[in-house]
């Protein structure tokens, strides 16, 4: 059987695919492609010399937005065995090229899904509702086992019509502030294509945030249709169609034949396929952020109340809505990025026993897939195992010595609650104005008095992220608060190991905060 993909030789043969990938067919080692580098990491400690480790996502990278390339496929095509984290952490493009090109036979390790059989511990995802309008997402609800749905498959979302007195569209704010869109009105919906350019993708029985403009005042009428793609190569499967209702800088209550309906005004609400059903409707958590429920589009009607009014900010990204100061009405998707996940949150290994549960299943793995090595994977394990107990009393010593009143940690990254709750750090919040508006001075002065209630010392930026967060640094500073780094799931140069980087953290922690 030959492991090397047409496109790989194709690229090899190029003078521009000149970086040799860390995988190869010719050495005696095992094998081991793994979707991040903390997971190659926990790999190479378990594993030894016996194998050989690379990541699909390099350092610094964003682990829920990377595009594999082609030397990431190639690598892939001669692994002997694959880690994942998976639970909807990964991009979805990551998890479909590495299960597109394993070889037949080849077994992938999901491993936080599979850690709970070694005592890993799992919290679900809570999000900070911090918004004064509906945070209003995209969902896809069902596991679509008759259909033979699996991690791979596509859930799509077009949208097939817009009535309204303006432009519709539903975008995301990616990580350093561009747009993708997902639908837009204002260049049309063309039917001949199959809506390609205004439909959004999903995995199955995920969540991903959203923003929503809308450049007129008025009632405005979406229509959604859902598909069902099992496969690559499939033929889609209908799942519904519905149409959903906006009351934009209007009274919502005088929508013409839906003077009765619910309004929809705050909390977390996502457009839901549900693929087991063939159904399409609105999922919320309601105001409270607690009780959920499922409401009829037909009867309800969600408001973009006249205090959503924004300007187009300055710079590129989102200047398909209009030059800058434009004025414009907005449900901001309140979480900047691609957060693509489901109701489990996937960043387990910031508690340090979770990632002893990773070591114990990636032991038994490597075990079973090379079972000359079992002694070594064993010694290795035991010792690896040893260093992270010292690791997790030291990260746990360090945040005791921060004074009870003291102990906040505020973030712009919703990656930090299982070190919140492993170590008794309560998460405050997250101190970021919408992201997909240039900050105004309401929002400023929310920040400020965030800073100021909570008495915070200090806020926590992930390196890679402080260019994009200049407005909570300026504020920051201003108002006596340090700003300090933490890393949640990628390396750099400085932080090169999963024990580095929980050392780190304890350390910026315990510094900044006493």
């Amino acid at each position: 059987m030959t492991r090397t993909p047409i496109a790989v030789l194709a690229c090899l043969a190029l003078a521009g695919c000149a970086t040799p990938p860390a995988l190869t067919d010719s050495d005696d080692r095992i094998q081991v492609v793994t979707t991040t580098g903390i997971l190659a990491d926990l790999v190479r400690n378990v594993g030894g010399d016996r194998v050989l480790v690379d990541s699909i996502v390099p350092d610094r990278a964003d682990a829920h937005a990377y595009e594999p390339t082609l030397r990431d496929v190639r690598n892939i095509v001669y692994a002997d065995l694959a880690f994942s984290n998976y639970l909807l952490l990964e991009a979805q493009s990551v998890i479909k090229t590495l299960d597109a090109n394993l070889p037949r036979g080849v077994r992938q390790i999901s491993l936080a899904e599979g850690a709970t059989r070694y005592a890993a511990e799992i919290i679900p995802l809570v999000e900070d509702i911090s918004l004064d309008t509906v945070w209003l997402g995209l969902r896809a609800r069902g596991d679509g086992a008759r259909y033979g749905v699996d991690r791979s498959s596509d859930i799509r979302l077009s949208a097939t019509a817009v009535q309204g007195p303006g432009r519709l569209a539903a975008y995301l704010t990616e990580s350093f502030g561009a747009a993708d869109i997902a639908f837009d009105s204002g260049d049309g919906l063309p039917a001949a294509d199959g809506y390609r350019d205004d439909t959004a993708v999903l995995p199955p029985d995920a969540h991903t945030h959203m923003s929503w403009a809308f450049t007129e005042p008025g009632v405005y009428r979406l229509t959604l249709r859902a598909e069902l793609a099992v496969t690559s190569g499939s033929r889609p499967v209908p799942r519904g169609e519905q149409t959903f209702t906006f009351a934009v800088g209007v009274d919502p209550h005088t929508v013409p034949g839906m003077t009765a309906a619910t309004v929809l005004r705050g909390g977390h609400t996502d457009i839901t396929a549900d693929i087991d059903t063939g159904e399409l409707y609105l999922y919320t958590d309601g105001e409270d952020g607690v009780h959920q429920e499922r409401l009829d589009p037909a009867r309800t009607v969600i408001e973009v109340p006249a205090r959503a009014r924004h300007e187009v900010p300055a710079g590129p990204g989102l200047r398909f809505l209009g030059r800058p100061g434009t004025r414009i009405y907005q449900l901001p998707q309140a979480v900047l990025g691609r957060h693509v996940h489901g109701e489990i949150d996937p960043h387990l290994w910031q508690d340090v026993g979770n990632a002893q549960a990773y070591a114990e299943l990636i032991r038994d793995s490597l075990i079973a897939a090379d079972p000359a090595g079992a002694a070594t994977y064993r010694a290795n394990t035991d010792r690896y195992l040893r260093e992270l107990t010292e690791l997790d009393t030291y990260v746990q010593t360090a945040i005791d010595a921060i004074p009870v009143a003291d102990r906040h940690l505020v973030t712009t990254h919703d990656a930090f609650a299982y070190l919140a709750k492993a170590y008794r750090i309560p998460v405050a919040g997250f101190v970021t104005p919408h992201p997909a508006v240039e900050p105004s001075l309401a929002d400023r002065r929310r920040l400020t008095e965030t800073l100021r209630t909570l008495r915070i010392r200090a806020v926590f930026l992930e390196p890679n992220l402080r260019a994009r967060s200049s407005t909570l640094v300026e504020v920051a500073e201003q108002n006596g608060v340090r700003v300090c780094d933490i890393y949640g799931d990628a390396f750099d140069d400085r932080v090169t190991s999963y024990v580095a980087m929980m050392r780190f953290n304890a350390d910026s922690l315990r510094h900044c905060l006493t």
